[in-house]
């Protein structure tokens, strides 16, 4: 019987559930509101449980999570939550809720390294050893890969609390509720609305909206290629589906690398670099997928 594979994007606004086979293809994908964990973590239980009585067992499951997560298996809080701004979620055991449950392999990774791997898989990324996902939506996180394999440490990476340059002008105080104008705070989905009164897409494409976030996400995809020199850079989110943004971004990234790399992909063939998600709103659930596919061949629960 050919085993089949669960994965759970938890992200700040919504949760994926999704079920496939090792080539990724999707035969089950549900979409629900993240809301507190005790109404979302049984909403989930209950999907994952009709997966299960409509296709048998899965072999193993992924979970991607929005951050701060604990990922050091040897860690005592391993798999818990820890300051996230979505502050009815800090301290959430996430990995002892499915395991109490789950006899299976189960694989845990931020949501944006998920997506990472999957776009790295199957989407964007085909064929690159180092490669970044960034995320631009209810905030602003990035999955790093190098040499195939997503960066921990003493954490993970945090992409989206750098601080940059402030645009000139620009006298917005910042939306993140532990640094206020870090990336995050000056061009996530929060500080839009809080600057303009909607989302960006509600905005006609000349407003002066677009260049602004831009000038800061460019300045965080420049930080990223001076520290990870990528092959790879893709901008998903639902801040990033307003198409727009990208000629923006990368022609300021060029102006601020100013010649310094001074190769064929920045000078050139920067659309090539920069993208969007080949997976498009999968990439997350599917990256997760992929993960659970790498635990599960060890064939035992983790």
């Amino acid at each position: 019987m050919v085993p089949l594979y669960a994965g759970v994007e938890l992200g700040g606004t919504k949760v994926i559930c999704g079920l496939a086979y090792e080539n990724g293809n999707l035969q089950e994908r549900k979409e629900i509101r993240t809301l507190a964990p005790q109404h979302t973590l049984p909403q989930i239980r209950a999907i994952l449980d009709a997966f299960v009585m409509d296709h048998g067992q899965f072999a193993a499951l992924g979970i991607g999570t929005f951050g701060p997560v604990r990922l050091d298996r040897s860690a005592p809080d391993f798999g818990h939550l820890g300051p996230s701004p979505k502050t009815l979620w800090r301290n959430c055991d996430l990995y002892g809720f499915f395991r109490q449950w789950l006899a299976v392999p189960i694989a845990l990774d931020t949501d944006v390294s998920a997506a990472a791997i999957g776009e790295v898989k199957w989407g964007a990324a085909v064929g690159c050893e180092t490669a970044v996902y960034i995320t631009v939506g209810t905030g602003i996180g990035g999955g790093v890969i190098v040499a195939g394999r997503p960066v921990h440490g003493l954490l993970h990476p945090e992409l989206g609390h750098m601080r940059v340059q402030r645009a000139a002008g620009d006298e917005f105080s910042g939306s993140c509720p532990c640094h206020m104008d870090c990336v995050e705070g000056m061009a996530a989905g929060p500080a839009i609305v809080q600057r303009w009164g909607s989302q960006l897409a509600q905005l006609p494409p000349g407003h002066s909206a677009y260049k602004l976030i831009a000038h800061y996400l460019a300045h965080l995809v420049t930080n990223v290629i001076l520290l990870v020199a990528p092959q790879k850079i893709v901008l998903g989110g639902g801040v990033m589906s307003n198409r727009a943004l990208f000629p923006l971004i990368r022609k300021k990234v060029q102006r601020l690398l100013n010649g310094f790399i001074a190769i064929d992909q920045i000078e050139n063939r920067i659309d090539d670099l920069i993208v969007p998600p080949g997976l498009d709103a999968d990439a997350g659930v599917l990256g997760a997928i992929a993960t659970a596919i790498e635990t599960g061949s060890s064939k035992k629960p983790t």
